[in-house]
């Protein structure tokens, strides 16, 4: 259902940027962030077909997210998901313009008039307004996506404690994932604890979520990843492994995987599907 709004949603012109965005959202990732919305819009009561478009938005901002951290100013990685990433295969100036491009279409997708026949104006406007604060700056004690972006290149050689990697990565990866869920809760009519625990939920699984990816960083191949692997040492990166050790890391994410399913306590069986994917998030290998 993601994958056919992708293309539905995603233009085709005769445009270089049109070519390199469909190849950016098209073709592989896990598609877990418009999955977890479209879980809780279902578990809270609502209609996930009417919430495909926030579904199909979310996955183009992360994308353009991807793009934008692949580029040589940033991570330099000449691969995403198995296939040559964005600025390999089209350019530094037009992975720039695709990742601009995919942002702008989210947010066009979400504010289209239409989607008022579905949900009222009050709904699509708090929807709107965590996704865009989960991806940018942030806002008090939750950073966004790009304040997280931001903090994880100002302490690239540098020591830090774990409270900052954990500020960095509750924004760099854990903001976009946390509002998934709570978009998916507002958008199916959930109350103020739903959406509360539904934010706990994915903050914790999003924060589990990196702690894998960096010990998968160390221990897993390009192959299995579809991306380079060793690339954090690389870049001097700071790494749950590097400050706790693998068996330590392994164990910070079983907390968090634990913490996430408490927070699911508030609907009962009913949420029994979303226990079952933060269990294999926590044992998932690429």
């Amino acid at each position: 259902m993601i994958d056919r709004s992708l293309t539905d949603f995603l233009p085709v012109y005769d445009s270089t940027v049109s070519a390199a965005m469909r190849y950016a959202c098209l073709d592989g990732g896990k598609r877990l962030r418009p999955v977890l919305l479209l879980a809780f819009v279902q578990l809270c009561g609502g209609e996930i077909e009417k919430a495909v478009p926030f579904a199909a938005a979310l996955e183009m901002i992360h994308a353009y997210s991807l793009i934008h951290d692949d580029m040589p100013c940033m991570d330099d990685s000449p691969m995403r998901r198995g296939k040559p990433s964005v600025h390999a295969a089209y350019g530094e100036d037009m992975a720039l313009l695709t990742g601009d491009a995919l942002l702008n279409r989210a947010y066009e997708v979400i504010l289209n008039p239409r989607l008022l026949a579905d949900y009222s104006g009050e709904s699509m406007i708090r929807a709107g307004s965590i996704l865009a604060r989960a991806a940018g700056l942030g806002q008090g004690d939750y950073p966004g996506m790009i304040g997280g972006q931001e903090l994880d290149i100002q302490s690239e050689d540098k020591l830090i404690n774990l409270d900052t990697l954990e500020r960095l990565q509750q924004g760099k990866t854990a903001a976009l994932i946390r509002a998934a869920c709570q978009t998916g809760a507002v958008l199916g009519g959930g109350n103020e604890a739903q959406i509360a625990a539904a934010g706990q939920f994915g903050l914790s699984i999003g924060l589990c979520f990196q702690i894998v990816d960096d010990i998968l960083d160390v221990t897993s191949s390009a192959e299995q990843m579809g991306k380079p692997v060793g690339s954090d040492g690389d870049h001097h990166k700071n790494t749950y492994p590097g400050f706790l050790g693998l068996e330590k890391a392994k164990e910070l994410a079983r907390q968090r995987t634990k913490t996430a399913l408490d927070a699911l306590s508030v609907f009962g069986e009913e949420a029994e599907s979303l226990r079952f994917l933060a269990e294999e998030l926590l044992i998932r290998k690429f």
